[in-house]
């Protein structure tokens, strides 16, 4: 097929582009390569891309309506895989219009170019921050999400709003991925496990926010890549038992679904650092810190339906997926 990815210099969107032309489709990759993290390590990862048949790069904005516009004008994607965004929700307290732009700005312009080329599925990227304020474990797609503790947040419940307007309206399948704190080689410079990793091996304290008693879902980057290529093929059909008297926020009567990707087993932080340290053979110090504003205490994924749906269950555990992020970074950074 052929498929448009955004966000290919991204961490995700780069492993998806290299697993679908692992398997033979054609892959039209968008990024603007932005600042927002090391640019050195996007351009390595499209670098690694460029070279592989079937990849065409498109270095343009995804909030540039006119040239959205053209580009499904030009390649006519069978499917699209919307992974571009504004990531962090540390930085959506300093610079909110940055996420109003690309969150909202640039998924509107791949909701057009979706709807007026004939895409047969568009997948993108939610996230498990959209949880916000719930306290119900484990986290169900099935479960109200009204209640956000940042703009990151109401940007991708936005998000997954507006692909819903779509599929009504326009009967455009459209699947929103939960995903739930992503982490592996390759893996962003502004995520715990490369900070970390970063400032122990430099004899650096590294900031423990509360106090270590964070817990997260922490997903290996293949579970997460398998999960958006089951979901990819599996295009998203109306629930027929969808009863607007008792509405289901996963489903819907129009072709829209949700999924949450998670490792369905959470770790709390401190036990995370622990690993790391094991990995690395050097202890951390450590600056304890309260929670932070826009953060939450807990994640962990229900993927009841991931399972009955496309039969996956991430499975790597964290032991692993730390031991092969580090081999990668003292390799690529030649620590």
């Amino acid at each position: 097929m052929k498929i448009l990815v955004t966000g290919t210099a991204g961490f995700i969107g780069s492993h998806l582009a290299h697993r679908l032309l692992d398997r033979g489709d054609e892959v039209i990759g968008v990024d603007n390569v932005n600042d927002y993290y090391d640019v050195n390590l996007k351009e390595a990862r499209l670098a690694r891309l460029l070279g592989k048949p079937g990849f065409t790069e498109v270095r343009e904005d995804i909030a540039d309506r006119g040239v959205m516009e053209a580009l499904f004008r030009e390649h006519k994607p069978e499917r699209v895989v919307h992974l571009a965004a504004q990531a962090g929700v540390r930085y959506s307290l300093e610079n909110p219009h940055a996420y109003v732009d690309a969150n909202l700005v640039g998924f509107m312009n791949i909701l057009e170019g979706c709807r007026n080329n004939d895409v047969k599925h568009l997948v993108y990227a939610s996230s498990s921050s959209v949880y916000g304020a719930n306290e119900t474990m484990p986290f169900s797609v099935h479960d109200n999400v009204d209640h956000p503790l940042s703009l990151y947040a109401a940007s991708k419940k936005a998000n997954e709003l507006m692909a819903h307007t779509y599929s009504h309206l326009y009967n455009m399948p459209t699947t929103g991925l939960r995903f739930f704190t992503v982490y592996g080689p390759w893996g962003r410079p502004d995520m715990a496990l490369f900070i970390f990793t970063k400032k122990i091996l430099a004899g650096e304290p590294i900031d423990v926010f509360n106090h270590g008693h964070h817990k997260r879902d922490f997903t290996y980057i293949d579970d997460i890549v398998e999960g958006v290529i089951r979901t990819l093929d599996h295009v998203a059909e109306p629930n027929p038992e969808w009863s607007g008297a008792q509405p289901d926020p996963g489903t819907s009567k129009g072709p829209y679904r949700i999924y949450n990707i998670g490792s369905n087993n959470p770790v709390e932080l401190s036990r995370f650092i622990e690993i790391i340290e094991e990995r690395l053979g050097k202890k951390a110090q450590k600056n304890l810190l309260p929670l932070q504003p826009g953060d939450v205490p807990a994640t962990y994924a229900n993927v009841d339906d991931l399972i009955n749906d496309v039969d996956y269950k991430p499975s790597t555990t964290v032991d692993e997926g730390i031991a092969n992020f580090v081999d990668w970074y003292r390799d690529f950074y030649k620590v």
